[in-house]
């Protein structure tokens, strides 16, 4: 795409393996791609085929089903949290992917930042800082714990922010996060989805579906018009999946297509998403 580049990033959802995927993306249009941390030594072989398809390292993705603990009492869990984050950037440094993308907090009922979460957090910017890796921290439920890590490390340069649109919302009911951090903004991952699903307004994953562009209710034009406000001209990264929540089937007809085809149309979607930002 014309003074643009675009980005997907790798998906467990898929048949094929991530090594495989990497070359697909490319094929399919794609300048730049991002993988999920799943220990070290677990992207080795992926970020090699990177490099051999002369494609960009975007970002690596952070584990975060161990966010919580960050943040809490129990010493011992905080510490396997915060090895895991250290661990990463590790990787970030040693495969060349110049962003950490990091959750805050994962949960839908604690909203009680603590300072020891923030001390905890800052030995992980601290060795982002050293290493020359930035770290995005995303939005997702649990806003509270966002605020209080951008608000602790406004001065630090190498802490921005990544924009999920879908997250925004169904997480943060529809909240203009680059309100708060356009200024910051370092990273994106666009996706689309139907918004809260419940009668009673409560926020739950499953209304996370990463639909591809334009296949939920997300207005585009001011998602463009707003990265365009806040002057980003990063890459344009996209978290898909073709995989349905559980009980739902918003993604069972991407899962119904072969790989080739949903990659294709992820791109046409990707470049139509680009095309509506100022020229």
């Amino acid at each position: 795409m014309y003074k643009q580049k675009l980005c997907l990033g790798l998906m467990t959802s898929l048949p094929e393996p991530l090594t495989e995927q990497v070359k697909m993306i490319k094929s399919a249009g794609f300048d730049a791609v991002f993988a999920e941390w799943n220990g070290k030594g677990s992207l080795d072989e992926i970020a090699q085929e990177i490099k051999n398809q002369d494609l960009i390292f975007q970002s690596i993705h952070a584990p975060f089903t161990k966010s919580a603990h960050m943040w809490g009492e129990d010493e011992k869990k905080a510490e396997i949290a915060l090895n895991e984050l250290l661990d990463c950037l590790d990787d970030c440094e040693k495969l060349g992917a110049p962003i950490m993308v990091a959750h805050a907090f994962i949960g839908f009922e604690d909203h009680n930042p603590t300072a020891i979460g923030i001390k905890r957090f800052e030995k992980v910017v601290n060795s982002a800082e050293e290493k020359g890796i930035k770290i995005a921290f995303e939005n997702t439920e649990g806003e509270e714990y966002l605020d209080a890590l951008m608000e602790a490390f406004k001065n630090n340069k190498n802490v921005g922010f990544c924009l999920d649109t879908g997250h925004e919302m169904c997480y943060n009911r529809h909240r203009d996060m680059l309100a708060s951090y356009g200024d910051r903004l370092i990273a994106t991952h666009l996706n689309d989805n139907l918004g809260i699903s419940r009668e009673d307004g409560e926020i739950f994953w499953t209304d996370d579906l990463h639909l591809l562009p334009f296949d939920g209710i997300a207005d585009w034009d001011n998602i463009a018009a707003r990265l365009d406000k806040w002057g980003y001209n990063g890459i344009l990264t996209f978290e898909l999946t073709v995989k349905s929540k559980p009980d739902r089937h918003e993604n069972d007809k991407y899962a119904a297509m072969l790989t080739e085809s949903y990659l294709a149309e992820a791109y046409s979607r990707a470049c139509r998403v680009a095309d509506l930002r100022k020229k």
